[in-house]
């Protein structure tokens, strides 16, 4: 295949507009003698004159005129691919974004999501998937998801992921729960009548294995494979749930729950936005994951400011 420099669309372009060599050269910040080569260069590939003299300009020949609509479109795309990697006009923006995450997350991410895009696009449509126990790197490569944002496990070299929030688990109970009368000790928090969250029905996860340490085991009496259900529970009865601190602040408030510091070690939640590699450098979906990091900013940003004025919360 003969090879084509693209380079020499341009120029032919800019001199069928500017009917000139001298003035092509100027907009092409060239000299005059070089256009005049890159003329030569053009008339040998195309074997056609395409411009004449004319007088004092130079005039396109007849192929140069059927040439010319072609090689304007021709220049007009390969320009606006380069373009593409700018900015993105978020004002006329028309896409779907699709998100992947557990309840918990889609509850408290969901509304300010939409609204910070919304802000700037209004165009564009959020679409949120619950998690599953397929394998969500294939996913992002096949397109399917867009974007993982959830627990930080990504271990596939062609994921990328960035940590949002560091977040810790609560213990959340009704109000007036027997649990909040004094000081919850390891031996109270496991007397007391716990509920698992849980897709596959699993009684247990890692507070029974805190609990064993001590010699002690906790009775769960139900599991669901929602948050928002299991809330729904605890709100009915003398039942023990879970919620993140940060992340289910609203919920908490929502359903009037109160939360409780669980007496055990348990390693931080860090929670994470995981996309496919080859979106690394894809304009509008580098603004879309800025929209997703803001709403996390600002909760972290709130934590800071209910802790700096709440000198007796626990680290």
């Amino acid at each position: 295949m003969k090879s084509v420099d693209l380079n020499l669309l341009i120029a032919l372009d800019v001199l069928l507009e500017e009917g000139s060599v001298t003035g092509a050269a100027e907009r092409m910040r060239t000299s005059t003698p070089t256009m005049s080569r890159t003329l030569a260069r053009l008339r040998r590939a195309f074997g056609d004159p395409l411009l004449v003299r004319a007088g004092r300009r130079m005039v396109p020949t007849p192929r140069a005129l059927a040439l010319r609509d072609q090689v304007r479109s021709l220049v007009e795309q390969a320009t606006g691919m380069f373009l593409e990697t700018g900015a993105p006009d978020l004002a006329s923006l028309t896409t779907t974004f699709t998100v992947q995450a557990n309840d918990m997350v889609i509850g408290a991410l969901a509304q300010p999501l939409l609204s910070t895009v919304h802000r700037q696009a209004p165009n564009v449509t959020v679409r949120f998937v619950p998690e599953d126990s397929g394998d969500s790197a294939a996913k992002l490569r096949e397109g399917v998801l867009d974007l993982v944002v959830g627990v930080a496990d990504a271990t596939s070299p062609e994921v990328n992921s960035e940590r949002l929030i560091v977040d810790r688990v609560r213990a959340v109970v009704r109000g007036g729960h027997p649990l909040l009368r004094g000081e919850v000790t390891r031996e109270r928090f496991a007397a007391a009548q716990h509920l698992s969250v849980s897709r596959r029905g699993r009684l247990a996860g890692p507070i029974d294995d805190h609990l064993a340490e001590h010699g002690l085991h906790r009775k769960v009496v139900s599991a669901v494979p929602s948050w928002a259900a299991s809330w729904h529970m605890v709100v009915q009865s003398d039942l023990v749930g879970l919620a993140a601190e940060k992340l289910s602040r609203q919920a908490v408030s929502l359903f009037d729950l109160r939360t409780v510091r669980i007496p055990l070690p348990l390693p931080p939640i860090v929670i994470a936005q995981s996309w496919h590699a080859r979106h690394q450098a894809d304009p509008t979906h580098a603004w879309f994951r800025l929209c997703v990091r803001s709403v996390f900013e600002s909760w972290d940003a709130d934590d800071q400011t209910t802790r700096a004025y709440d000198p007796g919360a626990p680290a």
